[in-house]
């Protein structure tokens, strides 16, 4: 058990390198990662359910597993900061996403790629990240729960509202009934799991896996979106990557904004910066692969496949940013970090 809690802390802290060299690896050897396309079967709204949607029901399951009934009570007794988050979270990057695909003259496909990863929730590593640049940790978990919770509804929504029609045909209830089975359901069920057995030791050790874990489903489902589609990935040009970073960039910025413009204070505003900037790009690529409504624009799974890799290693160095301008002033961001916990949790 050790030695898994030391791989998965080795994974975690080195996310963005394991995800770049599984999707450089499997631009090359395409047949390496093709297992994770494997469709298992359909359900009732002909959604196809893949061994990529398992992957990504595992990472939610594993969020879950660290979300407890404090958790909740943060929502609670935070409403403000939350209600903020979310409103930023599913105003800034939607509405970025569609201005930039008619800013840049996006094809249908990328344009609906680009709209999808901006309606997703936030991503679960924004919570480490928060942690790292010294952010309000407790604020960050707060946020990714609601946007979480609140995807169900708010991806198929904004994405009708942003691309219905213009770019493809989008009905919200297949997208809703995909995000219930890969997203909810899982989260739903590692709480319930922590808050039953969360006081076991043994748990305890399981649940110091669950980084390593999260990791490398991020890098498989990233790994399959380059078997199926890596021939294309840089067929479409520079304008893709441009898209992916200045849309993630808006993220940072405007969330930052938003943070000043509400009256937070530091932890909170990096914070609120990450959360909008990093999304669930993940959850973006499976939909684009899964739901059948995509199917008529397969290459809208690029767009969200080069956001899963650029996120994340965007996400570490601007933590890594903040982190730099703290030790500047002689603060450790960490114990900043430790000192928002313990002041949430009082």
């Amino acid at each position: 058990m050790k030695t898994l809690q030391k791989f998965s802390r080795f994974l975690s802290n080195y996310t963005v390198w394991v995800v770049v060299a599984i999707a450089a690896v499997t631009y090359f050897v395409p047949q390496l990662m093709g297992w994770v396309n494997f469709s298992l079967f359909s359900d009732f709204v002909a959604n196809k359910f893949t061994t990529q949607s398992l992957i990504i029901g595992i990472i939610m399951f594993s969020m879950g597993l660290t979300l407890t009934s404090q958790d909740f009570k943060i929502l609670a007794q935070r409403p403000f900061d939350i209600c903020i988050g979310a409103a930023a979270q599913y105003l800034i990057m939607p509405f970025s996403a569609y201005f930039l695909s008619k800013l840049l003259h996006l094809p249908d496909a990328l344009a609906l790629g680009l709209i999808l990863v901006g309606c997703c929730p936030g991503g679960v590593s924004s919570n480490v990240m928060s942690y790292l640049c010294g952010g309000d940790v407790a604020f960050s978990v707060g946020m990714t729960t609601a946007s979480t919770i609140l995807s169900p509804v708010m991806t198929p929504l904004m994405v009708s509202l942003l691309a219905g029609g213009a770019v493809v045909k989008i009905h919200g209830f297949p997208m809703f009934i995909s995000i219930i089975e890969t997203v909810l359901l899982p989260v739903a069920l590692g709480f319930l799991l922590n808050f039953k057995f969360g006081e076991n030791k043994n748990f305890q050790e399981f649940q110091k896996l669950m980084p390593g874990v999260a990791v490398l489903g991020l890098a498989c489902v990233v790994g399959g979106v380059m078997s199926s589609q890596g021939s294309k990935f840089f067929a479409s040009g520079i304008v893709v990557f441009a898209a992916v970073f200045l849309h993630n960039f808006v993220g940072y910025c405007l969330g930052y904004l938003a943070g000043i413009l509400t009256g937070m204070n530091t932890p909170k505003r990096r914070t609120i910066s990450i959360e909008v900037g990093m999304q669930n790009a993940g959850l973006a690529t499976n939909l684009a692969t899964s739901t059948a409504q995509f199917a008529a624009l397969p290459q809208s799974a690029i767009i969200c496949a080069v956001s899963c890799v650029w996120h994340s290693i965007s996400g570490t160095l601007i933590a890594a940013f903040f982190a730099h301008l703290d030790k500047k002033k002689g603060i450790d961001p960490i114990e900043r970090s430790n000192k928002e916990a313990a002041k949430a949790n009082s």
